[in-house]
Formats: structure tokens, sequence, C-alpha cells
């Protein structure tokens, strides 16, 4: 009764100098658990444990969404099963088949559409997000939740990714990129092997002009195009997705600017373009090289034996070439995106832009599909939701180890966060040498491939290609195919 009083504007007010005022408590400071002296990392832990019980809270859900991640394949079968069987009570109740006027079943299985939304890999993080602002409102209350993830989360990454994926799908980007690659496949006689070792080879090194997210949208949608429509066998199939993976997460260390491991501690460690050419881009381009090259070597007999590509698209209908000048709007769009990665209000101003140019010249351009880029960009957000809470258990592991325990755990703890977190906890941890600076760097870019959630571009090739994996893709495989490309890198960067 008393709000009725209290004239809106004031109430308003009051609320917005309240929250104003309020000091937040996510993420905690790490300075702000005092660690005991002299203590042991376990020591640490249980430590940081007892000082904020959330924090083991925070590392279950999270834990749970990664375990959620490997399930995807199985609950995507189940949703199957319900809805098979759904159909055949409903045929059996109704022979006709109930239809509506667009000829659709006028009754769906709700459970089996449930689950086929908990078998969606890029739903994941934003569902388990859901479990953790519960536990958040929980134990620190509602005002918690909202400071957390509406002011101390960075969405500028997914953001990004949506945008720069949006672009590079283009027909005109799409065209460009694959008469370049065209010319280097014919080469090899234009078969689909040459394709093969062109896309996997040169794409990702060009991700480290035009951003990794870029390079794995033009190379996921080029291998769909001359490689994955051949029906490899699926042993072929999880090697190239594997190779795809860890390729285009080394690819983008030729440059400071396009991979997001890399954008997270130029900065701070006043990384240029001349340094990691020096360090990191010959080593990963000689990595891509080796190890392409040796799959090839494996495969080469089922690669051999696939249909060329000029004659399974025998059927297509022609169209007409896009002119050069469409094609450079393009890519100067991509190229603004990229120059103002830091600046989501610019590079979405400049798509919103981008979207009215391909309406006047929507004749050359293909529909603009958002489906795919907005999916990846949710199961980013919810990523880098997840990913800021865990720093109280990441940072004093990374801390704590030599150069060789330091990439391999750098490698390994990438497999279960993005590598770009890995990289910006290190970042804040005092004392690096430039060794250790290199070996969390080079471990973070080695185990990129690992899992989808390892690399923020993997999401993009995985939900491009997901249709040629009938049962989706498995999380184990792919990390079983990911293992030979991904020692092939450690072998580079440690050993040479």
């Amino acid at each position: 009764m008393l709000f009725r009083f209290v004239p809106a504007p004031l109430l308003v007010a009051a609320v917005a100098r309240a929250s104003e005022s309020r000091v937040t408590e996510l993420p905690r400071a790490l300075a702000s658990y005092h660690d005991p002296a002299g203590a042991t990392l376990w020591e640490v832990l249980v430590h940081r444990a007892g000082v904020d019980p959330f924090n083991v809270v925070a590392l279950a859900i999270f834990v749970g969404a990664i375990l959620h991640t490997f399930l995807t394949a199985k609950i995507r079968h189940w949703a199957h099963v319900v809805e098979s069987r759904h159909e055949a009570a409903r045929t059996e109740r109704s022979p006709a088949g109930d239809r509506d006027a667009d000829g659709q079943p006028d009754e769906v299985s709700f459970a089996g559409q449930v689950l086929h939304f908990f078998g969606e890999i890029e739903a994941v993080f934003g569902i388990w997000a859901i479990v953790l602002a519960a536990a958040i409102t929980w134990f620190k209350g509602w005002p918690e939740v909202v400071a957390y993830i509406s002011e101390h989360v960075s969405y500028t990454e997914p953001l990004f990714v949506v945008i720069v994926m949006a672009l590079a799908a283009t027909h005109p980007v799409l065209s460009f990129a694959e008469r370049c690659l065209r010319v280097i496949a014919n080469l090899g006689g234009g078969t689909p092997a040459a394709w093969w070792l062109s896309i996997l080879i040169l794409a990702p090194l060009l991700g480290s002009l035009i951003t990794e997210p870029a390079a794995m949208t033009i190379a996921a949608l080029l291998l769909a195009r001359q490689f994955y429509a051949l029906r490899p066998s699926p042993r072929l199939s999880y090697a190239t997705l594997g190779l795809l993976f860890v390729n285009i997460s080394v690819g983008g260390t030729l440059t400071h600017f396009a991979a997001p491991p890399v954008i997270m501690i130029a900065g701070a460690w006043k990384w240029g373009a001349l340094h990691m050419l020096s360090h990191f881009g010959w080593r990963a381009a000689l990595g891509i090289g080796v190890a392409t090259v040796a799959a090839y070597l494996l495969f080469r007999r089922e690669l051999r034996e696939l249909t060329s590509p000029g004659e399974s698209t025998k059927g297509r209908s022609v169209r007409a070439a896009v002119p050069a000048w469409i094609t450079c709007v393009h890519l100067g769009f991509v190229a603004f995106t990229v120059w103002q990665a830091h600046h989501p209000v610019m590079f979405i101003a400049a798509f919103l832009f981008f979207i009215a140019f391909t309406q006047a010249t929507a004749h050359h351009q293909n529909p603009l599909d958002l489906r795919s880029p907005i999916l990846v960009g949710f199961f980013l957000a919810g990523l880098v939701v997840h990913g800021g809470l865990q720093a109280w258990w990441i940072e004093p592991i990374l801390g704590r180890l030599g150069e060789g325990p330091l990439f391999l755990g750098s490698t390994i703890l990438t497999a279960f966060n993005d590598n770009a977190a890995i990289t910006y906890l290190a970042s804040l941890v005092p004392g690096f040498t430039d060794p250790l600076k290199f070996a969390v760097v080079a471990g973070a870019v080695t185990g990129g491939g690992l899992t989808v959630i390892a690399n923020a571009p993997n999401p993009a090739g995985q939900a491009i290609l997901a249709r040629y994996f009938p049962e989706g893709v498995s999380p184990l495989w792919l990390a079983v195919a990911a293992l030979p490309p991904t020692a092939v890198m450690a072998a580079c960067f440690m050993l040479i």
C-alpha cells in the first residue's frame, strides 16, 4: 500500500540509486582470500572453498554443464525414440493422420521437443546458467544475479562471433574464399583430396588475418560443400573435424589480434605481431602442415575414392558471379568488424548497415541466416557466465606449475574451459617469466581442439557440420580424433 503513494519517477530513482551504491560480491577478487603463506595447492583450494562455500557450488554446476555436453548425442537419441513412439501412438489413434492446414502433424511430442532442447549442445551452458542463477539467488540474493550477469560478465566475444559468423557465411564472402582456395586445389587436380588439404591448411592460417571465428565459418562451409557432402566414413569424418578444430585453434597465432586466447594477453604482456610470428606463428604453420599431411597419408586411399565435387554437383543451377564491388564491400564490413572487435556498439551498428546493403543487393545474396550464429553466441555467452566464477581454482593451479607442467596443465584445462579464459587468468598471475608466458599460451592454443568448449570458434564449426553426423557429434570421438594433431602441435611448440 505504501508504494501507491510514492510517485513512480521517485521510486525508479530510488531503486536506481540503491543498485548503483550496492557493492557486488561476484566474481570475488582473488586477493580477498588472503591465502595462508606457504600453503600447498590443496590447502589453498580448501581455504578458498571455506572462505566462500559458493565456490564449490559454482564448480559443481560447471562440472554438471561439462558432463551434459558429453551426453547431448545420447539425449538427442532419446528424443528421436520418444518422438517415434509418439508418432506411432498418434497414428494408431487416427490412421489417417491428423494434419493442419499446411499438411504438418497437428500434435507434437512435448517430451520429445524438451529432450531435443536439452540435446542441443549450443543450449547446454544457457540451461545450466539458469541453475547457476538459482544457486546465486539462494546463497547471495537476486540482486547479485543481476549484478553479476549484467555488469561483471563481458559478452563482447560472443557478440563478435555472432556478427563475424554472419558476415563470413554470406554468398559473396564464401564465393571469394572458394575461388581463392580453388586456385590451390586445382594444382592438385581439383580432387576431393586436394580440396581437403587446401581447406585444412590454408583456411586456419587465414584466421590470423580475418580472425579465427571467420576462418572457422569459411572452412566449415567449404568442407561441407567439397568434402562432407561426399559422405566420407565416420572415421574420416571425425578425423577431419578434430583436425579442423586443432588447426583453427593454432592458426590464429601468426598475429596478435585474431585468436581469442592471444587477444586476452597481448595488451597486458605487450605482445605484437612480430613477437607472435617469431615465437608462435612459424611453429603453428609447421604443426598445421605436418598434422594435415600425416592425416592425409593415413586416409589417402579413402580420400582418393571419394566422388569428385564436380561430378556430385552437376545438377546444380549455375548462379551468376558476384560483382567484384559487392565482394569488396562485404570484405570491407569484415575488416571493419575485425578492427572494432573490442567495441560492440561499433560492429553491431555496422552490421545494421550491412543488413541494409544485403537488402539492396538481394539478387547477389543468400538469405541472411542468423540461426547458427545466434545459437553459437548463446553457447559462448553461457560459457563466459560460468567461466567467470572458476578463477578461484584455476589461478592457483597455473601459478604453481613450471614450464613443462604449465604447458600440459594449460592444455588439459583448456579442454574443460575456453582457452581465452585460461590465458586471461594467467595474465593475472604475478611474476610470470617469458618462458612461462609462452608455455601457458602454447598450451591453451594446443588444446583448443579437444572439445567443443575449448576454443570459441569450435561451436560455430560444429553447428555448421553437425548435420553430417547422424547421431550428432560425439564429444568422446571428437576428443579421440583431436589427440593426434594435438600431439603434433605440442611437439612443435615445446620441442622445436
